[in-house]
């Protein structure tokens, strides 16, 4: 009888799990194994047949309080065998007493219910290109935005209001990596927004996109926006936006944007007090 063992991933096999994402079409970050993993490198899990990888799942643990789970992945061969079910209650035990929080698919909800999560909101994605963006917005910089590649105790402590928890780890990656630009909006000494641009597998996701106005989001925008070469007008820029914010879905009917994917965001427990009208792009599909 074949052995299947379920066990933390070492790094190159996050990345394996990266890859199977990107081939689903979930169209990963080029750092994100290596961002995602220096989070919680227990809280990636592998089903293994024989030694062959063929199952994923993570539950990252941000403190003792709220997780985070997603890239449940099974390899086509081996679906509706039950090992997928295997790994994700494995990751599902790391979590232990925590709050969970996950962005689950449409299709998928029902199944995600039975397992004790509820649906506190939509989550759409967007696309538009650079160019289009940039012609409805302007070219011009704003004054109080500057580069961003570090973590400071301002941006520590405006980033916990718009997530469920400190993330000190992740951020630190995810400000320093390759391929990563950041810009943060300050104003009377005060961080008022931030936001990341990240090539993706194709074109660029913006996430986080947080700001305490529609202007400052969209001033953030244009300064992330403003580093691409110039033979990335076409390029595709693809924000994910929660449904509660007016004000972002405003925006991005201003711009042009198509929505190109939907997402439900659901806790095992419950939502958490976070401020979603000031959350113009979350941060990832995968790590919350």
């Amino acid at each position: 009888m074949p052995e299947y063992v379920i066990r933390a991933l070492t790094a190159d096999e996050v990345q394996t799990a990266v890859d199977w994402a990107g081939r689903e079409g979930w169209n990963p970050g080029l750092h994100d194994a290596v961002c995602f993993r220096s989070s919680d490198p227990e809280g990636f899990k592998g089903g293994f047949l024989d030694g062959q990888m063929i199952a994923s799942a993570s539950a990252v643990n941000y403190d003792d309080t709220y997780s985070f789970l997603g890239f449940y992945i099974v390899h086509p061969d081996y679906r509706g065998s039950g090992y997928g079910l295997q790994v994700a209650e494995a990751v599902k035990a790391h979590c232990e007493h925590r709050n969970m929080g996950m962005d689950g698919v449409v299709e998928q909800q029902d199944n995600y219910r039975k397992f004790g999560f509820d649906l506190a909101y939509d989550n759409y994605r967007f696309s538009c290109s650079a160019g289009s963006i940039l012609d409805q917005l302007g070219r011009s910089e704003h004054v109080r935005i500057a580069a961003l590649d570090s973590l400071t105790d301002e941006l520590r402590s405006y980033d916990r209001g718009l997530f469920p928890a400190a993330r000190d780890t992740f951020l630190h990656a995810w400000l320093d990596a390759p391929n990563h630009a950041s810009r943060v909006f300050e104003e009377d000494g005060q961080i008022k927004g931030y936001a990341t641009l990240r090539r993706c597998l194709s074109g660029y996701k913006v996430g986080p996109l947080f700001a305490d106005s529609p202007e400052i989001a969209e001033a953030l925008l244009v300064s992330l926006l403003m580093t691409l070469p110039a033979d990335q007008s076409d390029a595709e820029i693809f924000i994910d936006m929660p449904n509660p914010n007016a004000q972002a879905m405003a925006m991005a009917q201003q711009l042009g944007m198509t929505k190109v994917f939907e997402t439900g965001r659901m806790y095992s427990s419950h939502a958490p007090d976070i401020d979603l009208d000031r959350i113009y792009g979350i941060t990832t599909f995968e790590l919350g």
